[in-house]
């Protein structure tokens, strides 16, 4: 039986860059989203180890939590009722689709197969109560 996966990434979440282009016409993954996912992937891999589990090969559901830093400059009442998730204060930057391909992308070949088994994704832009970071869990189906 297969567990479900749970893992964090503590910081600021980031999205997955643009493909960057060299004068020979090559394409590049920038170098912020390829740690960014190297974050991601030691996570998942961890997490995995605990389980003692190797990559999945059914269909899955992913859900993801970024939680983001309050811009230091706001006024305390602005703070507060973004903390509390009031006010409709939620976050702009990174878009969340890229959030999503980030983590997509770093979990692939450890949590499952590939990300084509992925048939469900649920994800969440907040600020953090606390510390920004990315909470992310997949469901396996059995």
């Amino acid at each position: 039986m297969i567990q479900d996966l749970n893992f964090t990434v503590p910081g600021q979440p980031i999205g997955k860059g643009r493909p960057r282009f060299t004068r020979q016409g090559r394409t590049y993954t920038p170098s912020r989203t390829k740690d960014y996912e190297d974050l991601i992937r030691s996570a998942a891999r961890e997490a995995m180890r605990e389980l003692n589990q190797q990559p999945a090969q059914l269909p899955c559901t992913v859900k993801i939590l970024a939680e983001f830093e309050i811009p230091k400059s706001w006024a305390k009442y602005k703070k507060e009722a973004a903390q509390a998730n009031k006010g409709g204060y939620k976050p702009g930057k990174p878009d969340i689709d890229n959030i999503a391909k980030a983590v997509l992308d770093g979990c692939n070949g450890i949590a499952y197969e590939d990300d084509s088994l992925v048939y469900r994704l649920e994800i969440e832009k907040s600020y953090a109560a606390t510390f920004p970071a990315l909470y992310v869990t997949v469901i396996f189906d059995e």
